[in-house]
């Protein structure tokens, strides 16, 4: 390979663009070429009527390794959701909050009739030893489910079912807890030392500080490219295009999973994906849904996983004369826009009894067929490699890692890291 490389990267999500800024860093003439006719992949914002609507409901860690490295968090403008969550059922409320980051929540947390006195001692025992380890070493090692874990650690039935159940269901998209305990381990002990957010400009603005970051390395962005084949070819790599052929010194495959095994052929890449529907509302501007910037999260077995009070957290998120909250519906499901909405304003009225939603006006549904990909125990040690594919052709993806926006961010550098080497 040339010491001045030109790369070809097929795709312009997280990972792509972390790859390319780095790449181009790095001394390398880079190509992004992305089929959507914007940059970010999973991660969108839609503006609409002064609403903004992200591609599903996502949120940011911004103490994630890869998140600190690669975003100018301040530039982000972030607005921060508050510790813990409303638990919910028909009838009844109540506030599980981390003290030790909200210590004003204690009260509530330790008199929470949801969960036992045990299982809080128990959560402060796990954040403490996971506050402890070192991420990077969370995924080496044995591997067992999410509820597995939690059993063997002493929770009770009543603290699954009321808590870990639907809040990891929210980030898994896996409410039975079948994935992987080193998912819950690391967010865990995630949450634990940071905050969870939004940008005021909706999660959009994370692939557009990174495609600004990259473009300023001199990288090309090229939207509305359709990339047909990759084939490593000697010393380099065709890229066919748009039915032209491009050839360069090295491709990197940042595309969503099923897209990245049929262009390297790698059946080590997950295509089992999980999805998830999310539905935004607008409520008149005076409702208040008491959560203090928190998820409500669904106990009962009917209804919404969970429903986000958006403009509570970032107000930026509605116009002023009004309210937006989201709810997400996890798998692909089959009903109606109108029948999720239904169902959506009967549970908010089945835990708020004391008010009506009559004035309950859906803004957008955007049904997300492949959230992430599915990581059941073991999976993570079966993941490809950057390197994986035969000649200088290599992998961003999380799904090289896990599937997250760190997973992501993470192999753009790894794979950016990998280019660079072979190129010397």
């Amino acid at each position: 390979m040339s010491k001045t490389p030109h790369v070809s990267v097929v795709g312009g999500g997280l990972a792509g663009l972390v790859a390319a800024r780095h790449l181009a860093a790095g001394g390398a003439s880079v190509t992004v070429l992305e089929r959507n006719d914007e940059v970010g992949g999973r991660v969108r914002t839609r503006t609409e009527d002064g609403y903004r609507f992200d591609r599903g409901f996502q949120v940011l860690f911004p103490t994630y390794p890869a998140v600190a490295r690669e975003l100018d968090l301040e530039a982000l403008d972030l607005r921060r959701f508050a510790p813990g969550a409303v638990l919910a059922r028909p009838g009844h409320r109540s506030t599980l909050s981390d003290p030790f980051r909200e210590p004003t929540a204690l009260p509530a947390t330790l008199l929470n009739p949801d969960i036992t006195i045990g299982d809080k001692l128990r959560v402060a025992k796990l954040r403490r030893d996971l506050t402890g380890t070192d991420p990077a070493e969370i995924f080496a090692g044995d591997d067992k489910s999410i509820a597995s874990y939690l059993r063997e650690y002493g929770f009770s039935p009543k603290f699954v079912e009321n808590f870990a159940a639907p809040f990891y269901g929210g980030i898994t998209l896996d409410r039975s807890l079948e994935t992987s305990a080193a998912v819950f381990e690391y967010t865990f002990r995630t949450l634990s030392v940071g905050a969870t957010a939004v940008p005021a400009g909706g999660m959009g603005e994370i692939p557009a500080q990174l495609g600004k970051y990259a473009r300023r390395n001199g990288v090309t962005l090229e939207t509305g490219v359709d990339v047909e084949s990759v084939t490593a070819d000697g010393d380099g790599a065709t890229v066919v295009a748009d039915g032209d052929s491009h050839g360069s010194d090295a491709v990197v495959v940042a595309t969503d999973p099923r897209s990245a095994r049929e262009l390297t052929g790698l059946e080590s890449i997950p295509t089992e994906g999980r999805a998830c529907v999310t539905q935004y509302y607008a409520l008149p501007e005076e409702t208040d849904l008491e959560t203090g910037k928190r998820l409500l999260l669904n106990t009962g077995e009917e209804g919404p996983n969970q429903v986000v009070p958006h403009s509570e957290v970032a107000p930026e998120y509605a116009p002023e004369d009004a309210t937006l909250v989201s709810a997400t519906y996890l798998g692909e499901r089959e009903e109606s826009a109108e029948e999720l909405a239904e169902t959506s304003r009967r549970t908010l009225e089945s835990w708020f009894p004391e008010r009506r939603f009559d004035r309950f006006e859906v803004r957008s549904t955007e049904r997300v067929d492949f959230a992430q990909f599915a990581q059941p125990p073991g999976i993570h040690d079966e993941l490809p490699d950057v390197r994986d594919p035969e000649g200088p052709v290599y992998l961003a993806g999380d799904y090289t890692q896990w599937s997250s926006i760190q997973g992501a961010m993470g192999s753009g550098y790894e794979a950016a890291r990998a280019v660079l080497e072979d190129s010397v």
